[in-house]
């Protein structure tokens, strides 16, 4: 399962923040390409999905560069999901559950888009998703051997192996954070130490142990899991760490393998405070869904204790005072000094508003998600149009 970003070259300006990257049109060298052509090499491959996640009034233009790319590499069973087949299976989901709010299933917001994976797999009964990323590229021909090993199975203490997550090596061959970047601007803004300490003690552990990370872009789920768990649409970004901490509320975990990798190369990025907005909704949100859910008898609690030493610091009282400080330093040392200033001003305001009024909807969806998936699951209708694209 493969979620790729498209947008008219002319937008692209436009598009900073909305997502970690989208790919231009016109491009000359698309990642997804680079994604593809590695998964060439990988033994046993089964369907490749793509979701194609663009502007609506890009569809037809980029369905039609996703297909050519994907037609160059006939060796790959390819299914591609546009926001035609999008709307009709979220359509199907407003019928199975109507008062579900928002757009929980879509090809718009990252955990939508992940729901939108697990609907699709439902539609044609498979049993396994494992997401990739189109900025990542395989590295070996058994990369689905890996993938699929310890699934579904038990550990020593009984404990089912539902979910795991592998990991990426950056394009310097590291897996841990990049620690150069220093200084004030990001002296209160880094999972950089506390992430690589897990990592380190993760790697050198066994090869599946419990896990306080969850790579998105190198997960596998099983139907167990993702019948039963849905993903968090309303979360701004992070979806992937955040599944963690929901399948951490049902009785459920995500296991680390340390066998299992990909390489990660994505396109530069800018610290811009577009993005630094979207990261300050995300952890206020988290933290407020998590403290919501533990006043629920019905669900296991999830506290920053358990989480040490990473990320159990990001949903701790730490959270208000690295957000302060940080758009305070970037408003005085930045280019983005009016953008960073507002948030120093007012974002911090308006994430702890939005935190309050949403922290019970993931919730809500949840009550709805085994129904959902259940209607989903085989719909011949529905199969029969995804298949029509394949």
């Amino acid at each position: 399962m493969i979620p790729t970003y498209w947008v008219d070259d002319s937008a692209a300006p436009r598009m900073q923040g909305a997502y970690d990257h989208s790919t231009g049109l016109n491009s000359n060298d698309p990642e997804l390409e680079r994604c593809l052509a590695s998964l060439e090499q990988v033994r046993n491959l089964p369907r490749v999905i793509l979701l194609l996640v663009c502007p609506l009034s890009a569809t037809d233009d980029a369905e039609r560069r996703v297909e050519r790319i994907a037609a160059a590499h006939p060796g790959i069973h390819t299914t591609i999901v546009t926001n035609k087949e999008a709307s009709r299976i979220a359509e199907r989901v407003c019928q199975l559950a109507p008062h579900v709010s928002g757009d929980a299933v879509s090809l718009r917001g990252y955990g939508a888009i992940r729901n939108m994976g697990l609907a699709v797999a439902a539609i044609l009964g498979h049993d396994v998703v494992i997401f990739l990323d189109d900025d990542e590229v395989v590295t070996g021909s058994d990369f689905m051997k890996l993938a699929l090993y310890g699934l579904n199975q038990e550990t020593r203490q009984r404990l089912p192996i539902i979910a795991k997550s592998g990991y990426f090596y950056d394009a310097s061959g590291s897996p841990l954070a990049d620690t150069t970047k220093t200084g004030v601007c990001h002296r209160w803004w880094t999972k950089r130490i506390e992430f690589n300490r897990w990592m380190k003690r993760a790697l050198a552990g066994t090869r599946i142990s419990r896990s306080n990370y969850a790579c998105g872009g190198c997960m596998a789920l099983s139907a167990r899991a993702f019948t039963r768990v849905a993903f968090d649409p309303y979360i701004t970004r992070g979806e992937d760490l955040d599944y963690l901490f929901n399948l951490r509320l049902f009785g459920y975990d995500m296991w680390f393998d340390n066998q299992w990798h990909v390489r990660h190369l994505p396109p530069a990025i800018a610290e811009r405070s577009g993005r630094f907005m979207q990261d300050v909704y995300r952890w206020f949100y988290e933290r407020a869904k998590l403290a919501y859910a533990a006043r629920q008898v019905e669900y296991n609690q999830v506290t920053p204790a358990q989480l040490m030493p990473y990320p159990g610091a990001w949903l701790s009282d730490q959270l208000d005072d690295r957000v302060r400080k940080t758009a305070l330093v970037r408003a005085l040392f930045t280019r983005e000094h009016r953008g960073y200033w507002h948030i120093y001003r007012h974002g911090r305001d308006e994430a702890q508003r939005y935190a309050r009024e949403n922290a019970h909807r993931y919730l809500q969806l949840q009550s709805f998600w085994p129904a959902i998936m259940d209607g989903l699951w085989g719909d011949i209708h529905l199969a029969a149009l995804l298949e029509h694209r394949a």
